[in-house]
């Protein structure tokens, strides 16, 4: 099965936030996908290994500016995370509006997105983010209030993630799963106590995985509206599972079914 390909946001306007992000997947992959917002590569000095080569001349390849810079200025850089020599400084990915999502459906196949209900740990939300990166899925969704936004802490926790993989933000989520249903997607909600476990439902089609809040799961209202309720396996005494295991749980059996694809 083709993976939905993820359009591109609306333009950035002259100006545009930048965000740096680090490792050497998350840099390539930029530079391989979305390197019009890839603004400079630096490289840690000494580091000429065959993947950060590869790096650098990918960067070359786009005509975009590498620098070569001491290790210990990259770590006062970046702080001490695990960047292995490499970063980038991008074009900062914006929010989208439920137009735009609207609009990228028409262009996918069998699109797989996450639905947020109230999560409101941004480390949480970055989390969520990277396991939706990992899976190919076209965007992730968020409430506008009470719910945990786009900012600095959930780019830094998703590492990079948050420059490939679109944040939606709504006014109102129920009535956004409703026209995601009217789209021809299938809303599949998650709770520990649902009758089926979610591989014995069909996650191949279009699906929103939807899941709720940290502790209060999902309202009332979002389950009203959720074509199945699945639950994951669970052998051991804890209760409920954190929202982004869960989330990357679920996102992984819809991977699952689709043969890997």
């Amino acid at each position: 099965m083709r993976s939905p390909k993820r359009p591109e946001a609306r333009s950035a306007p002259a100006g545009a936030a930048s965000q740096t992000i680090y490792g050497l997947h998350a840099v390539r992959v930029m530079l391989e996908r979305h390197p019009q917002r890839v603004r400079t590569v630096r490289l840690a000095e000494g580091r000429h290994d065959p993947r950060v080569r590869a790096v650098e001349e990918l960067a070359h390849r786009h005509g975009i500016s590498v620098q070569r810079i001491d290790p210990q200025d990259l770590r006062q850089l970046l702080g001490d995370v695990a960047h292995q020599g490499v970063a980038a400084e991008v074009t900062a990915l914006p929010p989208w509006d439920e137009d735009q999502l609207l609009a990228a459906l028409s262009g996918a196949t069998a699109p797989i997105l996450l639905a947020l209900d109230g999560v409101q740990d941004p480390h949480n939300l970055g989390a969520c983010l990277r396991s939706a990166d990992a899976c190919g899925a076209l965007a992730v969704i968020v409430p506008r209030d009470r719910a945990a936004q786009l900012n600095a802490t959930v780019r830094k926790v998703a590492v990079g993630a948050a420059e490939t993989t679109p944040v939606v933000a709504v006014t109102n989520l129920v009535r956004t799963l409703k026209l995601l249903k009217e789209a021809g997607l299938w809303v599949v909600g998650a709770d520990a106590d649902a009758d089926r476990e979610a591989s014995q439902v069909d996650l191949k089609g279009g699906v929103v995985l939807t899941l709720g809040a940290e502790g209060a799961g999902l309202r009332q209202l979002t389950r009203q509206n959720c074509d199945f309720m699945v639950r994951l396996p669970q052998l051991g005494a804890v209760e409920s599972l954190n929202v982004s295991v869960a989330a990357g749980m679920l996102l992984y059996e819809a991977v699952r079914q689709r043969g890997g694809a």
